[in-house]
């Protein structure tokens, strides 16, 4: 066995071993997070008026799900709110859902929202027209395919007030509609508990602000005062860069865990997931794309290398010490992988092990999406969302800090 060959093996296992030491404190950061992370309807409630709320609903091309939505929304068992829904230009039966269930129910509002002017994303335009007819105090931001328990608005009023927050949003229960996202969202999310986590995000000493599009609460006055979504206007994130524009601001933001009050779908098939994975990392690109190249390959090698490379080696086991030692090195860290996406599954999701086995191909799904992100970042389809190409070439993209 030639020298260089060794060599290579030693230097593919000391890349495992970081790979496998930074698992270990991944794994060590989601533990203490889903311990330590605090709950929507875990706090000291203290007396408060009873503000009015405008809930928030844009939706665009989602009949399979906005009825839901508005029936969970409409069964609240707060008294003082409305409802905006907002039809932003559906090119199915998304209006006349809405439509039919204003015309039952005063608290749902129905808007037809205007041509989406140029460089504006279609949900930042949908949401801007719902807060020009929007009268309460508080906003209640939410999306078309998620659904709340019947107190989570007095909940979220009750925890804002009672707290003296300027903003809240609620971590939600992310439902995996197909096998694709089952595989592969365990595998993402643990990277969720970290950087994003929601003691990252209460934590005043930390720049990390970010907000759940599906559900986040904030006082008028301070959404007026970030610029509205028009201050983010062409973000394809647009909830990271409100949440992080919020915590700059020097506002009091909170995020809190509410799996069990609020339900919200990730992706809904291979296609949807594959452009959710682009909109991950097209920002990033765009904001530096040295820096964004780096993430992919750290990205790479922290959840896919592992898993070709102990193949590799245990072909090989045996030949030489060299690929007994990366043998082990790989197996070790793909154990990791391996645990980090059990306890995400089961902690985290609730989906339970049976797609577990399966992350190495949701490895490459991610690995896949990301670097589609990266190649059509600058192209005139660089995202297509919700029946709507865009092309984010010349767009801020602030939402997540490199």
């Amino acid at each position: 066995m030639s020298i260089s060959l060794d060599v290579l093996n030693y230097f593919l296992a000391a890349i495992l071993a970081g790979v496998s030491l930074t698992w270990i404190l991944l794994i060590r950061s989601m533990w203490i997070t889903f311990r330590d992370s605090p709950f929507l309807d875990r706090f000291e409630d203290k007396p408060h008026g009873k503000p009015m709320v405008s809930v928030i609903l844009p939706a665009r091309n989602e009949e399979g799900f906005i009825e839901k939505c508005l029936s969970s929304l409409i069964d609240q068992d707060y008294e003082n709110y409305e409802i905006i829904a907002i039809d932003d230009r559906s090119d199915d039966r998304t209006g006349e859902i809405i439509k039919k269930m204003a015309s039952q129910n005063p608290k749902v509002k129905y808007v037809l929202a205007g041509p989406k002017p140029e460089k504006w994303m279609g949900k930042n335009w949908a949401c801007v027209e719902g807060f020009r007819k929007a009268g309460g105090d508080l906003l209640l931001f939410t999306d078309a395919d998620t659904v709340h328990s019947r107190n989570t608005i007095s909940l979220s009023v009750s925890h804002l007030l009672s707290e003296e927050l300027d903003a809240l949003t609620v971590i939600p229960k992310m439902l995996c509609l197909d096998a694709w996202t089952k595989i592969t969202l365990p595998v993402l999310s643990t990277f969720l508990h970290t950087r994003f986590s929601a003691l990252r995000v209460n934590d005043a000493s930390k720049k990390t602000g970010y907000f759940f599009g599906s559900f986040f609460i904030i006082r008028r006055k301070v959404y007026s005062s970030i610029g509205t979504h028009e201050g983010v206007k062409s973000e394809l994130v647009e909830d990271g860069a409100l949440g992080k524009k919020v915590k700059e601001a020097g506002f009091k933001l909170k995020m809190v865990r509410g799996e069990h009050l609020v339900e919200a779908v990730w992706a809904r098939d291979l296609g949807t997931l594959w452009h959710a994975l682009k909109r991950l990392m097209t920002p990033l690109y765009l904001q530096s794309g040295k820096a964004a190249s780096g993430v992919f390959v750290a990205v790479l090698f922290l959840l896919f290398m592992p898993f070709p490379v102990v193949a590799y080696a245990g072909f090989f086991y045996g030949v030489s010490f060299s690929f007994s030692f990366l043998f082990a090195s790989s197996l070790l860290a793909s154990g990791l992988i391996y645990l980090a996406t059990l306890l995400d599954a089961v902690k985290g999701l609730g989906l339970g092990a049976r797609y577990v086995p399966l992350a190495p191909i949701g490895s490459a799904i991610i690995i896949g999406g990301f670097a589609s992100g990266i190649l059509k970042a600058k192209s005139s389809n660089a995202v297509t969302w919700r029946g709507r190409t865009y092309s984010v070439a010349d767009t801020v993209q602030d939402s997540i800090s490199l």
